[in-house]
């Protein structure tokens, strides 16, 4: 399929669609740019796709020739024209908002032994659609996804660097991450204000053992509320007395920022705390 700068504008003008900034519409005109994102993602006939805003279905008319079924969501149901003209009968589309979906109903129907994430995100919700995966347990073994380079930074970071949050430790916790490609703000319409990235997330095999994921994302969550303040501060309604034991043992004290502390550290400091926040809730009832 051609999605040259001429067609896009083409389709644009033959149903009278209108760009809207609210849902972060920016379309790619790169063939060469899906066909790179479709590779990475080395998806097989095994496989159930989802893709989150597929706009005009550049992406989706590449990734319906190599996976079993795809599924889009995609909010903007002034695009319906153009993605109902996609031939091919193992696409399903659902417009609504993919994060007001129960998405464990929508593949319960289907047959498959892989479940991949594969989109051009939108960049006003990429951290919500992303974290979704992770807080509902939906099991995506693969991510490959276009986000704005700032906020692939963050993903990926390692701690000690200015990047590092507590999104890096969610998702470094639960995947191996990489960089597939950097994407110039060049190849769309409209061009945004910044550059993108491409990412890739294999879901690990073995993860460290949490005794409560609950408590661990929310114990990062709140290490990271301020960034210029120290763990003693971030986390005073914790036992700091705990907290504290566990840094000692990797040269860390309390005054030590969060952004110095590896993700294993505070999957230690998690299951340390894990029995004090237990009876607390009990006796809080």
């Amino acid at each position: 399929m051609d999605y040259s700068y001429k067609k896009v504008k083409e389709n644009i003008k033959e149903n009278s669609f209108v760009i809207k900034k609210k849902f972060g519409q920016n379309f790619i005109i790169d063939n060469n740019i899906i066909n790179n994102i479709v590779n990475s993602a080395a998806i097989d006939s095994d496989t159930l796709v989802i893709e989150v805003g597929p706009g005009m279905g550049a992406l989706t008319n590449e990734l319906v020739k190599v996976a079993k079924n795809v599924l889009c969501y995609e909010i903007d149901t002034t695009l319906k024209p153009i993605l109902e003209k996609i031939d091919a009968t193992n696409l399903e589309i659902i417009f609504a908002d993919f994060l007001k979906r129960n998405v464990l109903d929508d593949i319960k129907k289907y047959e498959y032994k892989h479940l991949y994430l594969v989109a051009n995100l939108p960049y006003y919700i990429t951290t919500p659609i992303l974290m979704k995966i992770i807080d509902e347990n939906i099991p995506v073994e693969k991510i490959v996804v276009m986000v704005q380079k700032e906020v692939g930074d963050r993903f990926k970071a390692k701690e000690g660097s200015k990047d590092y949050s507590s999104l890096s430790i969610i998702f470094n916790y639960n995947y191996n991450i990489k960089k597939l490609m950097d994407i110039s703000r060049h190849v769309f319409i409209p061009e945004p204000n910044v550059d993108s990235i491409v990412l890739g997330f294999e879901a690990k095999g073995e993860k460290e053992f949490i005794k409560n994921p609950q408590l661990f994302y929310q114990l990062i969550r709140d290490a990271f509320t301020q960034k210029r303040k120290n763990l003693r501060n971030n986390l005073k309604k914790y036992d700091l007395e705990k907290i504290g034991k566990v840094l000692s043992n990797y040269g860390f004290d309390l005054s030590a920022r969060a952004e110095q502390i590896n993700y294993k550290i505070f999957i230690e400091i998690a299951n340390n705390l894990e029995w004090f926040f237990h009876s607390f809730l009990i006796v809080n009832y």
